[in-house]
C-alpha cells in the first residue's frame, strides 16, 4: 500500500488525537474529571477521522460496526460536558446533562433496527437506507453546532470562572466550531464531487488542534486551575502570604514612597499581574511622570523592579513551603502576580541569580 503525504497527515493526526487523549487521562498533572471528559472528545474525533479514511476497509466488521454506531452523535456532547464542569454549571450537580447523550441512544436504536430489518428479517430498501443516513447526517450536524453555540454562550455567561479562564474556553471552542465547518464542508463535497481535499484538510486542523490543546490550552489551564487552588487555601487559611514589610527610612523617604510602600503591603497590589504605573499612580493620586521619578530618585530602580520585588518575595515564601510543592512552579509565580512563566523566570534569576524550580530543589534539600 502506496501511501502519499496527505495520507501520512491523516495517519499522524489520528495518532497524535489518541497519544494527546490518553495523556490526558494517565497524566498526574492533567487528570481531572473535566479532562477525562476532553479526552473522550479527542478520542471520538480521532476515530471519525480514522473512520473516514478511504483506504478503510469497510468489510472489516470492527470498522463497519464503529461506523454505524453513529460517534458523531457524541462529538459535542461530550466537549459541552467538559464546559459545563470547568464553568461548575448548576447541570452537573443535577444531572439533568446526560439528556444530551439521548440522541446518540437514538442514533443506536435506529442503526439496530435498520441492521434488524437488512440481516434478520431480509428486508433491503436502499432508498430508505439513503434516507435514514441523510436524515442522521443533518440531525448530527444540526446538534452539534447548536451544542458547541450553547456552550459558547454558557462560557462568555459564566460568573464562575477566571477571565484567564474563559479566554482558553472559548478559544477551544472556536476551534471546535472551526473543525465542524470544515466536517460540514467534507459532508457538502461527498454528496456533490467527492473528492478528497476537505477532508485532508479536516486532518490537517485535527493534528493542530491536537497539539496545541495538550502543549498550550490544556497545560495552560491546568497552571491556572493550580493558581486557583493556591490562592483559595491562602484565603482558607487566611494567611495570604504574611504581608511582606520593607524597612523604610523615615527621615529620606518622602511622604509618597512611604504611602506606596503601604498600599503594596496592605492590599497586595502587586499580586495583579495588569498593574501598570498608571493603575500605582492613579491610586496614589499622582502623575505617572512624578512616580517614576520619585521612585528612581529614591530608591535607584524602576516602578516595574520595584513591583517585581514585592512579587519575588512573595514567590519565595510559597516555594519555600512544603504544602505547594505539589504544585507548579509557573502557577506559584501566577499567584505571586507574575503575568507569565517568562517574566516570572527573568526577574527571579536576575534576583537571586538561579531559576525559580532551582531555589525550590534547593529549600526541599535544606
Amino acid at each position: 500500500m502506496n501511501l502519499t503525504i496527505l495520507d501520512f497527515s491523516m495517519i499522524t493526526s489520528v495518532v497524535i488525537g489518541y497519544f494527546v487523549s490518553i495523556a490526558l487521562v494517565v497524566s498526574p498533572f492533567y487528570k481531572s474529571r473535566a479532562n477525562n471528559y476532553l479526552a473522550l472528545s479527542l478520542f471520538l474525533l480521532s476515530s471519525l477521522t480514522f473512520l473516514e479514511w478511504p483506504r478503510v476497509s469497510m468489510d472489516n466488521m470492527l470498522f463497519q460496526f464503529l461506523s454505524n454506531i453513529r460517534l458523531d452523535f457524541l462529538f459535542a456532547t461530550t466537549f459541552v460536558t467538559y464546559f459545563l464542569i470547568q464553568i461548575k454549571h448548576k447541570s452537573i450537580n443535577k444531572n439533568w446533562y446526560k439528556r444530551m447523550y439521548f440522541p446518540f441512544i437514538g442514533s443506536v436504536i435506529v442503526e439496530i433496527l435498520i441492521s434488524f430489518f437488512d440481516y434478520v428479517l431480509s428486508i433491503y430498501n436502499s432508498v430508505f437506507d439513503i434516507l435514514i443516513y441523510l436524515t442522521l447526517d443533518i440531525a448530527s450536524t444540526v446538534l452539534n453546532a447548536y451544542l458547541i453555540l450553547w456552550g459558547r454562550h454558557l462560557v462568555k455567561k459564566s460568573t464562575t470562572i477566571s477571565e484567564d479562564k474563559r479566554r482558553w474556553l472559548l478559544r477551544l471552542n472556536l476551534f471546535i466550531i472551526c473543525i465542524i465547518v470544515v466536517w460540514i464542508l467534507t459532508k457538502i463535497d461527498f454528496l456533490t464531487s467527492n473528492t478528497l481535499y476537505p477532508r485532508y484538510f479536516l486532518w490537517l486542523l485535527l493534528s493542530l488542534f491536537s497539539w496545541w490543546i495538550l502543549y498550550y490550552g490544556v497545560f495552560k489551564l491546568q497552571v491556572i486551575a493550580q493558581k486557583e487552588e493556591i490562592h483559595e487555601y491562602l484565603i482558607s487559611k487566611k494567611t495570604p502570604s504574611t504581608p511582606i514589610k520593607k524597612k523604610i527610612n523615615s527621615t529620606t523617604t518622602s511622604k509618597i514612597i512611604a504611602e506606596l510602600y503601604k498600599v503594596m503591603e496592605d492590599e497586595e497590589l502587586y499580586k495583579n499581574p495588569l498593574l501598570s504605573r498608571f493603575d500605582l499612580a492613579t491610586r496614589l493620586e499622582t502623575s505617572e511622570g512624578y512616580l517614576s521619578q520619585i521612585i528612581n530618585q529614591e530608591l535607584h530602580k524602576s516602578v516595574i523592579q520595584f513591583v517585581n520585588e514585592y512579587r519575588i518575595e512573595a514567590a519565595k515564601k510559597l516555594l519555600q513551603d512544603p504544602v505547594f510543592n505539589k504544585y507548579s512552579v509557573e502557577a506559584i509565580g501566577m499567584e505571586a502576580g507574575f503575568k507569565s512563566k517568562s517574566a516570572f523566570y527573568n526577574a527571579f534569576s536576575l534576583s537571586l541569580n538561579m531559576s525559580p524550580g532551582a531555589y525550590k530543589k534547593l529549600q526541599k534539600k535544606s
